[in-house]
């Protein structure tokens, strides 16, 4: 039996998109070869960067306005470092929402003066902070859009002339957004796009080239756009997932499709917490994720009961992170409302329990 995946990451994927992915191993579109051996120079996988490049600019309604899409390696870990390293001149602002953004900040602090604008960390990041004032001499603004960790996510983004870079690794696709107000985004692809391996990235072509450090080849924006995201061997594997990903995304009616459905899968799970006196949210109401619900199970003596019902019905990776505990529900693009239908069923048959 498939079970229902609620895994914060690596992600669910559509069941058709596994499948393709799982033919072309064998078979590439009756090459006689496999995806995984073609050379990443052949016209074959050539087209399927192209298509992947040109999908998420095409999904995120920013073709033709000066940006270029990038599928890089290193995860977004490793546009912690990128980031600074083309943007940081002198100072940087960073909202700080959590783990991620502590590291993304930690990064940056190699490269130039770094103001932590904001922080939610003296409420162990439950919420998103808003209202902060942003220093007009920054090189950049750095937010995380989505907080895997603790279920927080921004519903609305500050309003300012500095150059905005997000790292959307989680919710990336989920809602439509103006995405043309950043000027940077990133994302790893494992949990909303395909499997770990490769990392989106989306940036505007003005901003580059403005710093006064050398910067070496792998990590320059600026070589990765002039070879069309081809400088050096490319994950093969996770960038053509991710493009059949995205096909079936733009196939489903795009952003706004996806975002419907992901609104209704969020109402459900967050409507059973509220009313379950046996459960009870982590993250504040008005910041909590569409993609990640966090919550508490608040009779200890029933954890049990829970953990074996939820393993009896095939539900899998709903343990919080280890740092905060609890639950966590994830809720991306692909995991069928079916899947929160079933989880909520259980939490509501513990109320009868209890």
């Amino acid at each position: 039996m498939k079970k229902h995946n609620f895994s914060a990451g690596p992600c669910i994927l559509p069941a058709e998109v596994m499948r393709k992915a799982s033919e072309a191993v064998l078979e590439l579109d009756g090459i006689g070869l496999s995806l995984i051996e073609i050379s990443h120079r052949s016209k074959e996988f050539v087209a399927i960067m192209e298509k992947a490049r040109a999908l998420a600019l095409e999904l995120l309604g920013l073709e033709d306005k000066g940006y270029q899409a990038l599928f890089l390696q290193g995860g977004a870990s490793m546009q912690f470092l990128m980031t600074a390293f083309n943007l940081l001149d002198k100072k940087a602002g960073y909202v700080n929402t959590g783990t991620w953004s502590q590291k993304a900040i930690k990064e940056a602090r190699l490269f130039g003066d770094i103001v932590e604008v904001a922080s939610s960390q003296k409420d162990n990041f439950k919420y998103i902070p808003k209202g902060f004032d942003i220093p007009s001499d920054l090189d950049y603004l750095h937010l995380t859009s989505n907080n895997t960790i603790y279920g927080t996510q921004f519903k609305e983004f500050p309003k300012t002339d500095v150059p905005l870079v997000c790292d959307m690794s989680s919710d990336i696709f989920s809602r439509q957004l103006d995405f043309s107000q950043f000027d940077l985004i990133y994302a790893g692809a494992q949990k909303n796009m395909g499997p770990a391996g490769t990392t989106l990235v989306v940036v505007k072509e003005d901003i580059l080239g403005k710093v006064s450090r050398k910067i070496p080849s792998m990590m320059d924006y600026s070589v990765h756009v002039a070879k069309d995201s081809m400088f050096n061997t490319p994950p093969v594997f996770a960038v053509y997932v991710s493009m059949l990903t995205m096909q079936w995304l733009k196939d489903l009616g795009g952003i706004a499709a996806i975002e419907e459905i992901n609104e209704r899968k969020a109402s459900l799970i967050y409507s059973e917490i509220e009313l379950n006196p046996v459960f009870s949210g982590i993250a504040a109401k008005e910041d909590r994720s569409n993609m990640n619900a966090t919550f508490n199970i608040t009779d200890d003596e029933l954890k049990d009961v829970f953990d074996e019902m939820c393993k009896e019905a095939g539900i899998s990776g709903i343990n919080g992170h280890r740092s905060v505990g609890g639950y966590r529900a994830s809720m991306y693009n692909a995991l069928p409302m079916e899947s929160v239908g079933v989880l909520v069923d259980i939490m509501s048959e513990l109320e009868k329990k209890g």
